[in-house]
């Protein structure tokens, strides 16, 4: 399981809006000079996330929760949302040279094929459910406001 601390900023039904900050284990990895994640934070400049997740613990805004996501859904859902549009475009690519002979068609096959496999990426994932979605794992620690 992949977790990730944040913290509730909105409560919308049964569901919370959680924020994190994207963080970044560059310091303590041996590979950080060759990442590509190190650049993006370094981009990014640990800009807040929000994410809506499903509520079951009860957490209440301004509390700390930890979120997390099964690490094999998170490799599924990665190969196809890269892998999926890569295939198909490569695949078009070579139909659309071998059928009409030409670098114009071999283009727009490939852009036919891209477009075809994010399309199918996105219906695949409007009907996969809530298993690639992050779950509320546990509130870490509650913010309590005292009045005198």
């Amino acid at each position: 399981m992949i977790t990730e601390t944040g913290k509730v900023v909105g409560i919308k039904g049964d569901q919370a809006w959680v924020q994190t900050i994207r963080t970044s284990a560059c310091q303590s990895c041996s590979a950080r000079s060759g990442c590509g994640q190190r650049a993006l934070a370094s981009v990014s400049g640990g800009r807040a996330n929000q994410i809506l997740v499903d509520n079951p613990v009860g957490a209440r805004v301004g509390d700390e929760v930890e979120i997390g996501i099964d690490e094999q859904s998170l490799l599924r859902a990665s190969l196809a949302v890269y892998g999926v549009p890569m295939a198909l475009m490569i695949a078009a690519t070579v139909w659309g040279y071998q059928v009409w002979g030409s670098d114009l068609a071999a283009m727009l096959g490939a852009l036919g094929g891209l477009a075809g496999g994010f399309l199918a990426v996105r219906r695949w994932q409007s009907r996969a459910g809530a298993g690639y979605q992050p779950r509320l794992l546990r509130v870490s620690r509650i913010a309590s406001v005292t009045c005198l």
